[in-house]
């Protein structure tokens, strides 16, 4: 459930987030960074004043951050005492949002479970009561919000979402970014990959005269692995997969995509099918660098 004292998307170049522990802070944070917010946890309210003149333009009509997302909470040693004058004082040279998390009791007792985790508002007196202090301590700051977001039915992918909707300069938000990198399995399977295609199915140039010494880069090489009608089915088929999934992934918060090309040394048919997949998604607007790992050897 979202309460929006606001009726557009935001604008704002600065975002405070703050809020009942184990509300989903930590999953905003990362939603803020996704969409190029400079981003800072625990923030101590005595440098709330000096951070934000890095928002404000200078005699060059420049700005040392663009955009930035801070999070305080009751983790700072002042902040119920100094949050709302320290807010107050902020408004006379910015506008920020206020955007305040909350959840049920019942989800942040699960929570604080799941994670054991101390509540850092426990006096000893029982997680539940931890967090019903919270709450009505966080009353005032909660009447200053723009915005409360209640978490407790959001999962972390529906409450990037949202955030991006509100607070992305595009609807979209940050493009999703794609590695392709070939290798040869002869010299390790590699461990960071998400998506893995292994092309040794394919015609091998390394039995071919004139073309074993010759990397995947090579024109020579690339023309023979052109005129194999396996190699012209096998990257259609992978585009085709890829075009299908990328979206996917964007849609449930990935960033950043890694995908291996693998063949038996990583000179020739890796080299050459992770161009052709990386050409293929930068002309369908994906941000994609392309390395080969094994070329050389």
């Amino acid at each position: 459930m979202l309460q929006d004292k606001t009726d557009a998307q935001s604008t704002s170049n600065l975002v405070i987030i703050t809020g009942l522990s184990g509300s989903g802070m930590s999953s905003a944070t990362n939603a803020f960074e996704d969409v190029g917010y400079f981003c800072v946890d625990n923030l101590p309210l005595t440098m709330l004043s000096t951070f934000s003149s890095l928002l404000l333009p200078n005699r060059q009509e420049t700005v040392a951050i663009e955009r930035a997302a801070l999070v305080i909470n009751i983790r700072e040693r002042h902040f119920f005492s100094e949050f709302p004058a320290e807010i107050k004082k902020l408004r006379k040279k910015l506008s920020p949002f206020i955007l305040f998390f909350e959840a049920s009791d019942e989800i942040l007792q699960r929570r604080f479970s799941e994670t054991r985790r101390p509540h850092p508002a426990d006096q000893g007196e029982g997680l539940l009561n931890a967090i019903r202090a919270e709450k009505d301590a966080m009353s005032e700051v909660r009447e200053m919000a723009d915005i409360i977001i209640d978490t407790s039915e959001h999962t972390v992918h529906t409450l990037r979402r949202l955030l991006v909707q509100k607070f992305g300069l595009t609807l979209e938000g940050a493009p999703l970014h794609v590695q392709i990198f070939s290798f040869g399995h002869k010299h390790g399977d590699p461990r960071q990959a998400d998506l893995l295609f292994d092309v040794r199915h394919l015609p091998n140039p390394y039995f071919e005269k004139g073309l074993r010494e010759l990397p995947g880069t090579d024109q020579n090489v690339v023309s023979f692995l052109d005129a194999q009608e396996e190699v012209q089915e096998t990257l259609r088929r992978l585009i085709d997969l890829l075009e299908y999934l990328l979206p996917l992934y964007k849609r449930e918060g990935k960033s950043y995509l890694t995908i291996g090309v693998g063949c038996t040394g990583g000179r020739h048919r890796s080299v050459m099918v992770a161009n052709r997949l990386g050409e293929a998604l930068k002309n369908d607007n994906f941000e994609v660098a392309i390395t080969h790992r094994d070329v050389q050897k």
